[in-house]
């Protein structure tokens, strides 16, 4: 089914670029360029269904995925939103059990993928592989931990600024008038699931937040935080973004694909 493999001039893109991969040395940069594949998925492509053996771990380059579990009841739970430099599908390979969670592309998303045998053989021969992990992992259950603590004394507007300022430090990106452009297609919908609360509520924080200038949201649903300061007192967060470096650049993104055309 996967087929593509990349070529060695985008796995030191990659390397350079995306967290899981700093500290790699060029022998097993030469080591990646031979098990790690790519593939661009459309908007609504299920990468991983609940109780689904795990074999596939995804690295997403470009694009939003949605963490979800469907209720009985048809309700759904969102247990995340992710996006560029985050793993997908990695707790089944590590713990050998089947999927804990069902995974969804919210628009087109590029990826690149490894299978269970050559994670594992990664994590066991890259030490700098294995740290990276456990500083994403760590850096996902500490934002749990954020979201919890949210979720039992902010107000709705606290919550909604609080995940709006989580995107903005994990995934925004600087612009030139100061303000942090966040890449990833955030729905009210979605939103809401994440601050349990009605898409009605989300609603008119959004558009109080817009009101004030504090946000803006273009026709892709990404959005731009222009004053985080006012986001952070409504959510007891006063450090402006400070996005991790774990994404690819446009310009990177560009390069991959081009040169995935010319193999």
């Amino acid at each position: 089914m996967f087929t593509t493999h990349i070529s060695k001039t985008v796995t030191e893109i990659t390397a350079d670029e995306i967290l899981l991969f700093h500290g790699v040395t060029p022998r097993q940069r030469a080591w990646l360029d031979a098990h790690l594949h790519y593939r661009a998925f459309p908007a609504g492509t299920n990468l991983m269904a609940v109780e689904q053996p795990g074999e596939v771990v995804y690295i997403i380059l470009a694009g939003t995925v949605k963490i979800h579990i469907d209720q009985e009841d048809g309700t759904e739970v969102i247990l995340a939103i992710l996006g560029p430099g985050d793993t997908v599908g990695e707790m089944s390979l590590l713990d050998g059990t089947g999927r804990s969670a069902n995974a969804i592309t919210q628009e087109e998303t590029s990826v690149l993928w490894m299978d269970r045998r050559s994670f594992e053989q990664c994590l066991q021969e890259m030490p700098a592989v294995a740290s990276n992990l456990m500083r994403l992992l760590s850096n996902r259950l500490r934002h749990a931990n954020g979201q919890i603590q949210s979720l039992a004394t902010l107000s709705i507007h606290g919550r909604v600024a609080y995940q709006i300022l989580h995107f903005a430090h994990r995934y925004g990106r600087p612009t030139p008038d100061g303000s942090y452009h966040i890449p990833l297609r955030l729905t009210q919908s979605d939103i809401a699931g994440l601050v349990g609360a009605s898409r009605v509520r989300v609603n008119q924080a959004i558009v109080q937040f817009k009101r004030h200038g504090y946000i803006s949201v273009d026709g892709n649903y990404h959005i731009t935080v222009h004053d985080w300061k006012s986001l952070g007192r409504l959510c007891r967060s006063f450090a402006p973004p400070q996005p991790v470096c774990s994404q690819p650049t446009n310009g990177a993104v560009k390069n991959l694909t081009t040169n995935l055309l010319q193999l």
